[in-house]
């Protein structure tokens, strides 16, 4: 084991210290407005970023602003593979600067952030939108973490954009259009995870059958004939043909994997695809823990920091909404519901 993992253990797991937890997500979301809950935040393991005074949509995307500069700190003491798993984990954040760009192309006002909405990071799972705007938010500054999105930022067409992203290392290999490309570049992330990341495998192909879930049955928009090629790759052909021919979501758990099914347990109907994807965050959160662990030194314990602090990210953030709406009440009820 070279020296570079030894320091990014140590340092990752330092590092996994320095999140905010449940009980301080709890109490954050009981504060009983905005500017207490970010003065708060602003003077804890978020500070980086986070400054009294922002706005719901400034603070959650100063979180993970947060998240990533300490993301990026991580990756300067890997070794080079290290560096690269880093990488591909934090990629929801080029995710989200690719939606932004795509959706001012396409001339779409007020549209969120993939990287800022409840399902998303490590995963390439993401749901419902939350008050985050493309417009209200600047770029993630992923460094050298990067891999399109500096170069898709720079298009001035759907069209270009497609280009980009079909000849970087992402393959994405979709329609010229904003939808196609989002969620082409979301399969792409989850199939860079498997390759990549090992231990994050499950979390990436459970993340996708969500994303796909919630767009085909939830949303009843069809799977573009060019990503199944790419989703039967990451999924298996089973689950890819239930997802393409809209099948109801027992039947789509029926084709998981027995392994994965977890992911779908007890879920029935679109409707509650939430619960799933509650579960989902829960289950990254448990297995992070798990990995950080294991007393060997190597990506595990890297891995298993990032998704603990992924997790944490995805509490503050709804923390922070709960707070937003005074904190008290069904606001609070509907944050111990999931959180």
């Amino acid at each position: 084991m070279s020296t570079g993992w030894v320091a990014g253990a140590v340092r990752a797991k330092a590092l996994a210290r320095r999140r905010l937890g449940a009980a301080g997500a709890r109490e954050l979301a009981g504060h009983p407005n905005l500017a207490a809950a970010v003065r708060t935040l602003a003077r804890g393991p978020y500070g980086h970023d986070v400054r009294p005074g922002q706005s719901l949509a400034e603070a959650q995307h100063a979180a993970g602003a947060a998240l990533l500069w300490n993301a990026r700190v991580l990756a300067g003491w890997l070794p080079r593979e290290g560096a690269e798993t880093v990488r591909v984990l934090m990629a929801g954040f080029e995710v989200a600067n690719v939606d932004a760009h795509l959706a001012a192309v396409a001339g779409v006002p007020g549209a969120s952030r993939a990287a800022d909405r409840p399902v998303g990071a490590a995963s390439g799972a993401a749901a419902s939108s939350d008050a985050a705007s493309a417009s209200a938010a600047p770029a993630y500054d992923l460094g050298t973490l990067d891999t399109a999105g500096q170069r898709a930022a720079r298009t001035t067409t759907l069209a270009g954009a497609a280009e980009v992203l079909a000849a970087s290392p992402w393959r994405v290999r979709a329609p010229a259009t904003r939808r196609a490309l989002a969620l082409g570049l979301r399969i792409a992330w989850a199939d860079a995870v498997v390759s990549a990341a090992p231990d994050a495998a499950g979390w990436a192909r459970t993340g996708a059958v969500l994303v796909l879930a919630r767009e085909v049955l939830a949303e009843g928009r069809s799977l573009p004939p060019s990503l199944l090629p790419r989703t039967r790759q990451l999924l298996g052909a089973g689950p890819a043909e239930a997802i393409a021919d809209g099948a109801p979501v027992p039947g789509l758990r029926a084709r998981l994997p027995q392994e994965e099914r977890w992911v779908l347990e007890g879920v029935d109907e679109v409707d509650d695809l939430w619960r799933a994807e509650v579960r989902w965050w829960h289950r990254l959160e448990d297995d992070g823990f798990a990995l950080l662990r294991d007393s060997r030194h190597g990506p595990r314990p890297v891995v298993g920091a990032l998704a603990v602090l992924a997790a944490d990210l995805w509490r503050v953030r709804a923390a922070l909404e709960t707070a937003a709406r005074g904190g008290t009440g069904w606001a609070l009820e509907a944050f111990d519901a999931v959180a």
